[in-house]
């Protein structure tokens, strides 16, 4: 429906808000089931394979994200809050390590959805915030497009 401009905090956050036509359920939805979550979770053209999905708070999430030239990149999560249709948040604890903090709101017939992405080491968010921004954004088209099943 609608994003707001991405931004950074020029120290270590990133950050974007983006309107979905859908309710807070129905996202979350998208987050809580795993092979769902695999379908759309990432940049464009990659695709994951989830070893362990365990979505509770303190649940852990170990898969492997596969670049469009085949490329695997070895992910291991923790969630640290699941509050149904209203908030996720994701500690990746391999390389680079942030914290994911996704909220959802409801608006009208849709959802706000604001993601917060703080890294640890403002010199490494600084260093790949060119590859970050662009994906995050790439992250909502993929899951606006899991929500209108495309």
């Amino acid at each position: 429906m609608s994003s707001g401009q991405p931004g950074f905090d020029g120290v270590a956050t990133f950050f974007t808000v983006r309107t979905v036509a859908h309710v807070p359920a129905a996202v979350f939805a998208a987050f809580a089931d795993g092979a769902r979550l695999a379908r759309w979770w990432g940049p464009s053209g990659f695709r994951n394979t989830f070893e362990v999905f365990e979505f509770v708070a303190g649940g852990a999430w170990v898969f492997a994200m596969h670049s469009p030239d085949g490329k695997a990149y070895p992910n291991r999560s923790r969630f640290e809050a699941v509050e149904p249709n209203s908030k996720v948040v994701v500690r990746h604890e391999s390389a680079p390590e942030f914290t994911l903090t996704v909220t959802l709101a409801p608006e009208g017939a849709g959802t706000v959805i604001r993601w917060e992405q703080r890294f640890d080491s403002p010199q490494v968010a600084a260093g790949i915030r060119q590859v970050v921004e662009p994906a995050n954004e790439q992250n909502l088209d993929r899951l606006e497009a899991e929500l209108a099943g495309r």
